[in-house]
């Protein structure tokens, strides 16, 4: 009844200064709608970054890297033990880049609970022909299913889909920049010479964007099984294994642990993409910072608006105190005060905060180096909207701390007898 009664008081209070109660609950509000806003298009622009580059990155990948043979010949002659050998004639082979027992391997590395699931790759240079003209490129052999199971490669593609290479014999989908020095399109024909001097006559069937013109100019993407008729080699040739994990902050222990076990070079994501993370977190801290200043700075302005409340209503708290509520009272009523300041402004602030997100999503967002997004992006996650509310309720609470205190300790003879 008493706690009722208290909030009904602080109510009425709030009812007098109708006008300045409304300004404290819109910094409130203003601060949440700008936190939310910023951090979900923030964090939605990281996210779109992470898809272009980090998602179609493997969590680890397993490899042979061409090198030398580890023992030369001159190190098995007895007479030169204990020198220092200078001498290489055994140089790296082609057939180098080949992982053998590729089978067993991927089986193992499935049964680990750590992994999503695993897909095998052939990485091979070509040069495509045009006319007397050869431009270098990249064609990987992928498996269809995988590929988009793991990296959403059908998200990059801007004609065609990733399913047509496992239907189409001999089929080949290229990169945009490629696509548009070759002249061609979805349907033509382009001839690729292999390093061997191999050529294949392969269909185009699509058409891919990254949005990174290094990356569109030179890459293209086939079946396994046309990257191995392609390079002449036999169906359980493979180059590279991609693991995608579960949690990805376990990829540099992982890498290294397969690296040990399997006895090849292993290489995380973190340190493949070490750069691009930590442009990540200094974008998150600013919009952070930024965020929370807002937040703030609304909270000063509820504190200076519940001062000058006090001070103007030092009649009303001495005849409070006068009829018996007592100092803890009067600061229960200034407390539940700012609550309600904070409770309206933060409600107000999330629907606000969440229109304009919804409007932000919805602005069009065209540029030739990222056709697949039309809009900018944006992320409603609900944790940006529970730790909005939750630090203006703080904001306001210790905001209304310090004038409810002060309220609590006024004399209400010094105030009746100076009236």
């Amino acid at each position: 009844m008493k706690t009722r009664l208290l909030l009904n008081i602080a109510l009425a209070l709030l009812m007098a200064r109708l006008k300045q109660s409304i300004v404290a609950a819109a910094g409130v509000t203003f601060g949440i709608a700008m936190f939310i806003a910023l951090i979900s298009f923030m964090t939605g622009l990281n996210k779109m970054l992470d898809s272009l580059i980090i998602n179609r990155t493997p969590h680890i990948r397993l490899y042979n890297a061409v090198a030398p043979s580890k023992t030369q010949p001159v190190d098995r002659a007895g007479e030169f033990a204990g020198f220092r050998n200078f001498i290489q004639s055994v140089k790296p082979k082609d057939e180098g880049k080949r992982l053998y027992n590729a089978s067993r391997i991927i089986k193992a590395i499935r049964a680990d609970g750590r992994v999503i699931d695993v897909a095998p790759k052939i990485s091979t240079t070509v040069f495509f022909n045009s006319g007397t003209i050869q431009l270098s490129g990249m064609i990987d052999g992928v498996d269809v299913q995988l590929e988009q199971k793991l990296f959403h490669l059908n998200d990059n593609i801007i004609q065609g889909t990733i399913s047509d290479l496992g239907t189409v014999n001999n089929s080949i989908i290229i990169g945009k920049g490629l696509a548009d020095k070759l002249i061609v399109k979805p349907g033509d024909v382009v001839q690729v010479t292999t390093p061997d001097g191999d050529i294949a006559m392969l269909k185009i069937v699509g058409i891919v964007q990254f949005g990174i013109a290094e990356v569109d100019d030179v890459q293209s993407f086939t079946s396994l099984q046309t990257a191995q008729k392609l390079q002449g080699k036999p169906a359980g040739y493979i180059t590279d294994i991609q693991v995608k994990l579960k949690d990805i902050t376990l990829a540099p222990v992982v890498a290294k642990e397969y690296a040990r076990l399997f006895d090849m070079d292993a290489t995380d994501v973190q340190t493949a993409n070490a750069q691009f993370e930590t442009g990540t977190t200094v974008r998150n801290t600013i919009a952070y910072s930024v965020s929370v200043t807002l937040l703030v700075v609304a909270g000063f302005g509820i504190y200076n608006i519940l001062n000058m409340l006090i001070y103007e209503k030092m009649d009303a708290i001495a005849i409070l105190k006068a009829t018996g509520f007592s100092g803890n009272d009067v600061k229960t009523i200034f407390i539940q005060l700012s609550m309600v300041l904070g409770v309206v402004g933060g409600i107000v602030g999330v629907l606000l905060g969440y229109g304009l997100s919804l409007i932000i999503s919805h602005i069009p967002f065209e540029t030739s180096a990222l056709p697949t997004i039309k809009t900018y992006p944006v992320n409603f996650g609900v944790t940006y909207y529970l730790i909005g509310v939750g630090f203006a309720l703080i904001t306001t609470y210790l905001a209304g701390l310090f004038p409810a205190r002060k309220a609590a300790k006024v004399d209400p003879v010094v105030i009746i007898r100076g009236k």
